[in-house]
């Protein structure tokens, strides 16, 4: 799980704009499941996580590591009851090494990139409905170097 602040954290509530984006990146597959969400705290990221797992799962891809930065929330308590919840097993990267997690970090930069800002939306709502289409291009049809060309989902269904 990966996030991104988008501005000062003081201001948010009266700016358009200012939201987290939580990001879940599968290591072995790249498929990817994401929320924009209006905090970043243990809790937030906990229902995250909660989340995150049963889409996973639905898909038929348990999670058994799950790899954060070192930020507050992903120290939280409460993000580490539900890591043990789901009998994750949990680490850090380095400290200002983002490189250490380098797939969540790459996935964010195209997703800041080729969804957050493409187009100039008039608002954070219509930025977030096109989050849904253009996860669903990223997992399904998106060639990635990295897979030989292939999408995530091709992927997956070559691994299962």
């Amino acid at each position: 799980i990966g996030h991104r602040i988008h501005g000062d954290r003081r201001r948010r509530a009266r700016r358009v704009g200012y939201e987290w984006l939580h990001v879940a990146v599968d290591d072995a597959t790249r498929l990817s499941y994401v929320e924009v969400l209006d905090a970043e705290s243990g809790d937030a990221c906990a229902a995250f996580l909660r989340r995150a797992v049963r889409a996973f799962r639905r898909r038929g891809i348990r999670i058994r590591r799950l790899l954060t930065d070192n930020g507050l929330a992903y120290r939280a308590g409460t993000f580490a009851r539900a890591c043990r919840a789901w009998a994750i097993r949990h680490r850090f990267t380095r400290p200002y090494r983002p490189q250490t997690n380098g797939k969540a970090e790459r996935f964010i930069q195209t997703l800041l990139r080729e969804w957050a800002y493409r187009f100039p939306y008039r608002s954070s709502a219509r930025r977030t409905a096109a989050l849904r289409p253009y996860l669903r291009f990223y997992n399904h049809q998106r060639p990635h170097a990295s897979l030989g060309r292939r999408s995530p989902w091709m992927r997956f269904q070559e691994a299962a």
